[in-house]
């Protein structure tokens, strides 16, 4: 079984993991036979699942929901889950919807934001609750950003975003994701701070890689992001089967031939 004990050994190593989204328990089983690192419960659900155009929709009920699915079937992948739009303004609501999600079998609670978490951060941890602290593009924040667009670009959105990742893990933040940020910044941020970092659009050099799987299996409508690969359609993928293309994608992250050049922003 993956423990947050595993990924900071794996920082220590050098060994890259892999992260996952996944909403049921089909799927969970067959990335527990892929033996992908953890498990991300994503608010994606309210787009790939529930046909949304944002993550916005989505209620802690939904999270929970899925979250216990994934739980069912899962042996061996760290469980992180989504806490949604709007449901950790205050501090007695974001713990009311992580002891819920906790007990629907989430290992680690995930937030978007920066230094502004760090109370939260803190009282969760001293509660026994884990955080990944997401920064960079963060999804719930879309309308504030005025589209999906690259975070961290210049001197003062960098500084920014380090000082707001080195605040969260001195909080107590168990994890970090970062979302689109240049390649470079990314590489400063991971190197700065003792936690394990999980990169999407963050190039080659955090800890960690995740993708939504639907992204992942080819099953995007209308312009692929850059950071995505169809590990389903690979030439490497030689059955051409869903789970091939999660171990491709585990093989993929560990041996370091992804992401490459191309999937990164500068």
């Amino acid at each position: 079984m993956t423990t947050l004990s595993t990924l900071n050994k794996f920082k220590k190593d050098g060994t890259k993991f892999t992260c996952l989204t996944c909403y049921d328990s089909m799927f969970a089983r067959m990335m527990d036979k892929a033996q992908i690192d953890t498990i991300l419960i994503g608010d994606s659900l309210g787009m790939v699942v529930q046909g949304h155009d944002s993550t916005l929709p989505v209620t802690v009920n939904d999270m929970a929901y899925h979250t216990a699915n994934i739980a069912r079937s899962n042996k061996h992948a760290l469980i992180l889950a989504d806490l949604p739009f709007m449901s950790y303004v205050t501090l007695p609501e974001a713990i009311a919807n992580s002891r819920q999600l906790m007990q629907a079998g989430a290992h680690v609670i995930k937030v978007e934001g920066g230094s502004e978490l760090c109370e939260l951060v803190t009282t969760l941890a001293q509660a026994g609750t884990p955080t990944c602290v997401h920064l960079g593009l963060t999804p719930q924040s879309v309308n504030v950003f005025g589209g999906y667009k690259i975070q961290g670009r210049g001197d003062e959105a960098a500084d920014k975003l380090l000082a707001d990742a080195k605040a969260v893990v001195d909080a107590g933040a168990a994890l970090l994701v970062l979302e689109c940020v240049p390649a470079a910044l990314a590489k400063t941020v991971t190197d700065a701070v003792a936690v394990p970092v999980i990169g999407i659009g963050a190039g080659a050099d955090t800890d960690g890689q995740v993708l939504v799987m639907h992204d992942m299996l080819g099953m995007v409508h209308g312009r692929v992001p850059r950071f995505v690969h169809d590990f389903l359609t690979d030439e490497r993928n030689s059955a051409r089967s869903i789970e091939g293309a999660f171990a491709l994608y585990q093989q993929s992250v560990r041996d370091r031939s992804f992401p490459t050049e191309q999937h990164q922003f500068s």
